[in-house]
């Protein structure tokens, strides 16, 4: 996974900025609480005097006195957070902030990067702040169900668009729930506006807020990178948008290709389209895919073995009804 010491350092930075703006809210809580339950200080200090004195004990080797100091610190801790919450506040009000729990803003758990570290780099790699803008507001609480009809029903599956919808919902529910557990992959297919990006958006959402690392690009986005990667044999590393490493869209645990047929269809992107689903395939790499082509077209645009890898290894949803976009207008 390359990164160029521009790339490298501003990640870093960005790192630093977030300890420094946790530091300072938790500054701005110690004040607060100092100056409205005065006792809080004096437990503090005698826990900061503990420590050293454990810090002592340790290097003498006194494990009776020891362990007597770490019971009095944990006694000493509790009744903090007792004075807290009957005054209150949480009981981890003055406890350290991160941004990232896991790492402690840190970037790494036992010299390897953290999931935010992964997600760092491709934001920065496959310009993923406007995606990150985007998922804001599509998201599932903002799902609407009632833009699909009840009243009529599809011939071949029996649904109306609403029931259709629903076990849809259900579906991506379960994959969401059980993404770290189960390998599974969707298509998402159906005419154009019924919501297929927006499911794909919603479930980005929720797996970032999991700590999966997740590529959204748009089906031109994808093959515009993997042809610049081919033929720019000195790319511009300078530039984060000017490097594609394949390792990110091979290697993150979720890759959405968005409006798949939209681009301009060759040998170069049929082969690179089997290259990317196959190897992620052989990885266990999920995989999201939307488009506006409908199983049939799909067999006649790609090569058989695409299609054959798309029917076979992906769950089926097919999303069906009225134009959202145009019914927003009138509500």
């Amino acid at each position: 996974m390359f990164l160029n010491n521009w790339q490298y350092n501003a990640i870093q930075r960005d790192y630093d900025l977030k300890k420094s703006h946790n530091k300072r809210i938790l500054k701005e809580r110690e004040e607060e609480i100092y100056t409205k339950i005065p006792a809080m200080k004096e437990i503090e200090d005698e826990i900061i005097t503990n420590s050293m004195e454990a810090a002592k004990l340790s290097i003498l080797g006194d494990d009776s006195a020891l362990e007597r100091l770490k019971e009095t610190t944990k006694e000493l801790s509790d009744c903090k957070k007792q004075l807290l919450v009957s005054n209150g506040y949480p009981a981890d009000y003055l406890a350290p902030i991160y941004s990232c729990k896991d790492c402690k803003d840190s970037g790494y758990i036992n010299n390897e990067k953290c999931h935010c570290f992964k997600q760092a780099i491709v934001n920065m790699l496959f310009s993923q702040d406007t995606v990150k803008e985007i998922i804001k507001d599509e998201n599932f609480s903002n799902f609407r169900l009632d833009y699909y009809s009840k009243d009529i029903v599809n011939e071949l599956t029996g649904l109306s668009p609403y029931e259709n919808m629903r076990r849809i919902l259900s579906k991506c529910k379960y994959y969401m729930d059980h993404f770290e557990t189960e390998y599974q992959n969707l298509l998402i297919y159906g005419n154009a506006g019924v919501g297929k990006t927006f499911l794909a958006n919603s479930i980005a959402n929720e797996l970032i807020r999991k700590a999966v690392t997740v590529i959204y690009l748009t089906s031109y986005q994808l093959f515009d990178l993997f042809e610049k990667n081919k033929f720019q044999k000195n790319p511009d590393t300078s530039s984060p948008e000017g490097r594609l490493n394949e390792d990110f869209i091979y290697e993150c645990d979720l890759l959405i290709i968005d409006d798949l047929g939209t681009e301009f269809n060759n040998s170069f992107v049929s082969s690179q389209l089997y290259n990317c689903i196959n190897e992620r395939h052989l990885k266990k790499k999920s995989t999201i895919i939307s488009t506006n082509l409908s199983l049939e077209e799909l067999s006649v645009t790609y090569s058989e073995r695409i299609y054959s890898r798309l029917i076979g290894n992906y769950t089926l949803l097919n999303v069906y009804g009225d134009d959202i976009r145009f019914m927003k207008r009138f509500k």
